[in-house]
């Protein structure tokens, strides 16, 4: 699990093509002094496993149906992604609680900048929607954020200036995808109302 408080950005080194997929090179950032092959880093949200790892440098997997899901597939060398280390237990959670399971992909269709803030509205499939609600949380790019409005066809968010110069948010342009991950309460919530759906009588 992670929070969705991105902890730096890491420069792509290399991508390599293999047979079902592809391996990502990143830059090694220096507070990751702890990590160990087979553990899980999010890059852009997306939870991927250290298969190889050295002072500079730390290699992940990336799978046929993971860059058909999720952005990882648009990246190109030299571009910076955000960067997460698992939440260890007991750890503080400034954020929310992120699996690293893109749910799907958005597209940033507005961008609104005031003095040094930003304000965001992306566009996603609206199986998505129904687990988004003003005020709750969602998960773009790997970054915590707040909703601000949930419409029929998007949603919108508020960017201050620490994330716009700590993430890679604040270099989105138009027309750009994003990897997108709801809420995990709203997936249960919506699950159990299925449920509860399922079980009413017929008003046939």
């Amino acid at each position: 699990m992670f929070s969705g408080l991105i902890e730096t950005k890491a420069k792509i080194l290399a991508i390599e093509q293999e047979a079902d997929g592809i391996l990502l090179r990143l830059a090694r950032p220096e507070q990751y002094e702890d990590l160990a092959i087979g553990d899980s880093v999010a890059s852009n949200g997306c939870c991927l496993t250290i298969v190889a790892l050295d002072e500079q440098s730390m290699s992940f997997q990336a799978g046929e149906e993971t860059l058909a899901k999720t952005t990882l597939g648009q990246l190109q060398v030299g571009s910076p992604v955000n960067s997460e280390r698992a939440l260890a237990l007991g750890d503080r959670l400034g954020g929310h609680l992120v699996s690293g399971h893109v749910d799907g992909v958005g597209r940033l269709s507005s961008r609104r900048d005031h003095d040094d803030w930003c304000d965001m509205v992306f566009e996603c499939p609206e199986k998505m929607l129904r687990q988004m609600a003003p005020k709750a949380s969602i998960t773009v790019q790997g970054v915590s954020l707040t909703l601000v409005d949930v419409t029929d066809t998007g949603f919108s968010v508020a960017l201050i200036p620490h994330t716009l110069a700590e993430t890679t948010l604040g270099e989105l342009q138009l027309g750009d995808f994003v990897n997108l991950e709801t809420d995990i309460l709203a997936k249960y919530v919506e699950q159990q109302l299925k449920g509860v759906i399922t079980a009413l009588p017929s008003q046939n």
